[in-house]
């Protein structure tokens, strides 16, 4: 069974390819390499035995996502994580956010509507929560106006997914909305590889750790929260894998309650950000060094998941907790580094 992954070569997209192939799926991954490197492949291949078959290509190019899906018509999924990630860049960048995450998307699932039969999962972001009236999120949480236009691109693609379903009985989807993800491969062959400054915070602790980093930038400590900062609920990227593999089986199963369904994928804990810094300092032995600084645009206060619904009806839940996830981002950091 042929599946594409879309954006494969980034950090859940390869994790993700890996639990695909430890399954039994053919994988074809799409990555225009714009946040990640073909050195992955390598990764992929030294873990599970096998090379997915990949092609370079630039999603935003819709004569070259038509071309793919005439010479592919035997793919009957696809996994859709090929998006602009980054909240502040959003802030700054907003057309490149709206170009990249909503026109990619449009020319997929058009490829998609015009199939017999086709599961598509969708990686969206508890960014279309927005700041959640009560803790922990359900999937019953008001969407809100998005915080960046990062947030809004999650909320209008899964507009534009649902509107899509309304019309496409062929098509089934799912929308995971998953909070923080971290860590790397327990082989330590694949893991988060940002270019650039990470805009994420667990690869900033890491590089400031090793010492890429002068120190790390705490942005805001007035937050209506235990200890000021900001609380998120961070995630094991390999948990966060086996969930896309899990939701997309449910589709090819035929086992969905209706054809677009959406799920919080997270621990259900939430973490703040001094807590990640403390359990940074407790798998790694060293003292981080970091300063409280303003708050930055586009942050929320607080935001982890009720998994309720993941664990029920997706069958679906995290295995590994914070300390564990941090000391397999630690370990990654120190083999590149290397």
């Amino acid at each position: 069974m042929k599946i594409l992954v879309t954006g494969g070569l980034g950090f859940i997209g390869s994790h993700t390819v890996v639990e695909l192939q430890n399954e039994g799926f053919e994988v074809i991954i799409i990555d225009d390499c714009s946040n990640s490197s073909e050195d992955v492949l390598d990764g992929i291949t030294t873990i599970t035995g096998q090379t997915p078959l990949y092609e370079k290509i630039d999603l935003k190019e819709k004569d070259k996502v038509e071309d793919f899906f005439k010479r592919h018509q035997d793919v009957q999924g696809v996994i859709h994580f090929a998006a602009s990630k980054a909240v502040g860049e959003s802030v700054e960048e907003p057309l490149l956010y709206y170009e990249n995450n909503i026109g990619t998307l449009v020319y997929i699932l058009k490829e998609l509507a015009q199939k017999n039969k086709a599961s598509f999962i969708f990686s969206s972001s508890c960014t279309v929560y927005g700041q959640a009236d009560e803790m922990p999120i359900t999937e019953n949480a008001p969407v809100k106006v998005a915080e960046s236009p990062y947030g809004n691109t999650k909320q209008m693609g899964e507009e534009i997914i649902a509107d899509t379903c309304k019309v496409t009985p062929s098509l089934n989807a799912i929308a995971l909305r998953y909070f923080n993800p971290m860590g790397a491969h327990p082989s330590i062959e694949i893991g988060e590889l940002p270019t650039g400054v990470p805009q994420n915070l667990v690869p900033f602790i890491t590089q400031t750790g090793m010492g890429m980093r002068a120190e790390l930038s705490v942005f805001g400590d007035d937050y209506p929260t235990l200890d000021g900062t900001a609380v998120r609920d961070y995630i094991y990227v390999v948990d966060l894998a086996k969930a896309h593999v899990i939701a997309l089986k449910r589709l090819l199963e035929s086992k969905n309650d209706d054809n677009y369904e959406v799920f919080n994928v997270g621990t259900g804990t939430g973490s703040s950000v001094l807590e990640v810094i403390q359990s940074f300092e407790k798998v790694s032995g060293e003292k981080l060094n970091y300063k409280i600084v303003a708050r930055r645009a586009g942050d929320i206060t607080s935001a982890y998941a009720d998994t309720t619904k993941a664990n029920t009806v997706l069958g679906w839940k995290s295995e590994y907790n914070l300390d564990q996830a941090m000391k397999s981002a630690w370990e990654w950091e120190q083999k590149i580094r290397k």
